[in-house]
């Protein structure tokens, strides 16, 4: 039987799911401040007015919040590159010109949204065994879907002869990295038009 929506056990969940984006939000604005390794789960609990316990009763240790932060500022990344990268007749692209275009916006925006994000996790993966397999984990996840979207091209006939799937999304995989758009767009200055601009022709030479 599915509890009513005024249950004890509903009430809690909703208490729950409270309480976690009160910590994560706590978090993310203190290790964009402050770095990952000033910041401590004793300073993230004061921020979100919460205990100790609570933190890791609730999410986990450093690197499970910063896996939590990642995961709330790309909440809503690419939602159009998800379906362009499946397969079947959900997909909205009907022309390689297209899953291109969608890749290519996609990659932008998340890259846009959790640049902040990905410097915290550069700085930590030399430091924190835990917060390295977490981005070798996020990337070979970015990897897999591109694969998709590979799969995508290759049923629209979008990629050039001798071009395997796997060789295709590692292409994508490294032109949307996210530490070419912070060399290019932080480092170097450029625009966000101009990267968009970079990142949909170096996909289409690569791949078409």
């Amino acid at each position: 039987m599915e509890n009513s929506p005024d249950s004890p056990a509903t009430r809690r969940t909703r208490q729950g799911a409270a309480t976690r984006e009160v910590i994560v939000e706590a978090a993310q604005r203190l290790m964009l401040e402050r770095g990952y390794i000033p910041t401590s789960i004793a300073a993230i609990a004061a921020n979100a007015g919460v205990a100790v316990q609570t933190v890791y009763n609730s999410i986990g240790g450093k690197a499970d919040l910063l896996a939590a932060v990642l995961d709330r500022t790309a909440a809503t990344e690419a939602p159009g590159l998800v379906a362009a990268a499946g397969p079947g007749p959900a997909a909205p692209a009907r022309s390689a010109g297209e899953v291109i275009r969608i890749l290519a916006a996609g990659i932008v925006e998340a890259n846009t949204r959790t640049a902040g994000v990905h410097r915290v996790i550069l700085q930590a993966a030399g430091v924190d065994p835990d917060v390295a397999k977490l981005e070798l984990r996020r990337s070979s996840q970015r990897l897999y879907h591109y694969g998709e979207a590979a799969s995508t091209l290759r049923g629209l006939r979008g990629l050039r002869a001798g071009l395997s799937d796997h060789e295709a999304a590692a292409a994508i995989w490294a032109i949307g990295h996210p530490q070419v758009y912070r060399s290019l767009v932080l480092d170097l200055g450029w625009s966000g038009a101009a990267y968009r601009d970079w990142v949909e022709k170096t996909l289409s030479a690569a791949l078409s």
